[in-house]
C-alpha cells in the first residue's frame, strides 16, 4: 500500500478511499447526495472568523446590559423574599439563577469576552468563578462547580456532541427510564421529578465526575477498573457507593453543601434582624418566608433551565454519530448543525427568557463568541445552510420539550447519521488537514 503523510508529518499506510453509499439514506436525507461538504465547511469557517474579528466594545456593552437585567431580577427577588411567598419574588429569583448561568457564566467561561473586555482579571475563561469559594460565590454561584462545568460542558460536550462520550446525550443518560418496563404514565412522572431536581441530582455530580476524570487523564493515571466513564454519575451513585471517582462526603463538602448552606440558609439571615423592627413581622417569620421563596424559586429555575438546556440536542430529528471528529473540521461544523436546534429569537427580551440558548446552532459552531455575535450570526448561518441544503431546525421551545420528553420515555429515538457518509467526511477532513500541514512546511 502507498504511504500518506499525516498532519504531524509522519507517514502511515494510506487508507482506502471511503465512498458514501446512497442506499443508506433515509427519507429526508437526499440532500447528502449533492452536498458540497468542502464548500459548506469553508463558508462556515470564514463566517466565524469575520464574527470574531468584528467583536469589540458593542459586545461588552451588550454583556453589561444583560448583567443589569439579570442583577435587577436578583435585587427584586432578594429584597422582597422576606415579605410573603409570592410569584414575583419566586420568578425573579429563578430568572436570576438561570440567566447568571446560561448567559453570563456560560459565555464568559467559553471565552466570549476575554479578547474584548477591559477587565481581563475577571471576564476570562481562566478566571471567572475559578480558584476559590470566594470567586465561585461572586462570579457564578450554583450547584455546579465552575471548574467541573467547564470540563464537562466546554470540553466534553462541545467536542463530542451526540457521540457516545457526550456527557449530555439525553438518549444515553435516560436509558434506564427508556428501558423501564412500566406504564408510560409512571415514566412521565419520573421525567417531571427529573425536571424539578436535575441540577443537583444529575448535573452537579456528573460535572464533578468529569472534572475528576480529566484530572486522572492529565496525571497519566488509569481510570478505575470496571468503570464506564461515558455513563452519568448522579446523587444515586454517590449515595449507594457506586461512584469510583469520589465519596458522598467529598461531593457534599466540595460541591453541594456550600451552595445549599449559603444560598438557602445564610442569604436570608438579614431578615432575622429586619423583622424585629417592622410592625406585623418577626425575624423568624421573615427568615423562613425567605427560605420558602428560595426553595420555590429553586424548583422553578430547575424547570426553566431544563426546558431551555436539555432540549437543545434531543429529538427524533437530531442525529447521533459513531466516531469522534477533529474540532473545527468540516465534520465538526456539520455535526453542530445536525445535532442542535434553535428556538424563537431576535430580540434581547425574547433571548433573555431563553437564556440565550436559542442560538444553540451558532454557539456550537463557534463556542467562544459573544451573545451579541450569535444574535447577528443566526440569519447568516440559516442562509448558508439553505444554500447547501443542510437542515437547519428552529422551533418553539415547547415543541422541542415534547420531542425531548418523547426521547426520555422511549416513545421515539434519535437518528443515526448514515455511516458511509460519516466515514467519507471524516476521511475528507483528514486529507484536508494533511494537505494544509504540507502547505505550511
Amino acid at each position: 500500500m502507498c504511504l500518506a503523510e499525516t498532519a504531524n508529518g509522519k507517514t502511515t499506510k494510506q487508507q482506502k478511499k471511503v465512498v458514501a453509499d446512497p442506499k443508506e439514506l433515509q427519507e429526508g436525507e437526499e440532500w447528502l447526495q449533492k452536498f458540497d461538504f468542502v464548500g459548506f465547511s469553508q463558508e462556515i469557517r470564514e463566517l466565524g472568523k469575520r464574527l470574531d474579528a468584528n467583536q469589540g466594545p458593542a459586545d461588552v456593552a451588550h454583556l453589561n446590559k444583560m448583567i443589569l437585567w439579570s442583577n435587577t431580577c436578583a435585587a427584586v427577588g432578594l429584597l422582597s423574599m422576606g415579605f410573603g411567598v409570592n410569584p414575583i419574588t419566586i420568578l425573579t429569583l429563578s430568572l436570576y439563577t438561570c440567566t447568571r448561568w446560561t448567559m453570563i457564566a456560560h459565555h464568559t467561561c467559553h471565552g466570549g469576552y476575554e479578547k474584548v473586555h477591559p477587565n481581563k482579571g475577571r471576564w476570562s475563561r481562566f478566571k471567572f468563578g475559578l480558584g476559590s469559594l470566594w470567586r465561585r460565590f461572586n462570579d457564578w454561584f450554583d450547584w455546579m462547580m465552575p471548574e467541573a462545568w467547564n470540563v464537562e460542558h466546554n470540553n466534553r460536550h462541545h467536542y463530542n456532541l451526540s457521540e457516545i462520550h457526550d456527557p449530555d446525550l439525553v438518549e444515553q443518560n435516560m436509558a434506564d427510564i427508556r428501558a423501564l418496563n412500566a406504564p408510560l404514565l409512571l415514566k412521565y412522572v419520573l421525567v417531571a421529578i427529573t425536571m424539578l431536581t436535575w441540577k443537583w441530582y444529575y448535573y452537579a455530580p456528573n460535572t464533578y465526575k468529569e472534572l475528576k476524570l480529566a484530572r486522572l487523564r492529565r496525571q497519566g493515571k488509569e481510570i478505575p477498573p470496571n468503570t464506564q466513564p461515558e455513563l452519568a454519575c448522579t446523587i444515586k451513585c454517590a449515595l449507594t457507593g457506586q461512584s469510583q471517582f469520589y465519596s458522598l462526603a467529598e461531593l457534599l463538602a466540595v460541591v453541594l453543601l456550600p451552595y445549599l448552606v449559603l444560598h438557602f440558609f445564610a442569604a436570608p439571615l438579614p431578615f432575622l434582624v429586619l423583622g424585629e423592627y417592622l410592625d406585623g413581622y418577626t425575624g423568624q417569620m421573615m427568615y423562613w418566608t425567605a427560605v420558602k421563596n428560595l426553595f420555590f424559586a429553586e424548583l422553578l429555575t430547575n424547570v426553566h433551565s431544563f426546558i431551555i438546556v436539555v432540549t437543545n440536542h434531543a429529538g427524533d430529528d437530531m442525529y447521533r454519530f459513531r466516531e469522534p471528529c477533529r474540532p473545527f473540521s468540516g465534520s465538526f461544523y456539520l455535526r453542530q448543525v445536525l445535532a442542535s436546534v434553535d428556538y424563537d429569537m431576535g430580540t434581547d427580551a425574547v433571548d433573555f427568557w431563553h437564556g440565550w440558548l436559542n442560538y444553540q446552532i451558532e454557539h456550537h459552531l463557534w463556542p467562544s463568541l459573544s451573545m451579541l455575535s450569535y444574535q447577528k450570526s443566526a440569519p447568516q448561518v440559516r442562509a448558508i445552510c439553505a444554500k447547501y441544503g443542510v437542515p437547519y431546525i428552529k422551533e418553539n421551545v415547547f415543541r422541542r420539550l415534547k420531542k425531548t420528553v418523547d426521547i426520555m420515555v422511549g416513545n421515539t429515538s434519535m437518528k443515526w447519521f448514515p455511516e458511509s457518509y460519516e466515514m467519507e467526511f471524516l476521511q475528507t477532513d483528514s486529507m484536508t488537514e494533511a494537505a494544509n500541514y504540507k502547505k505550511s512546511q
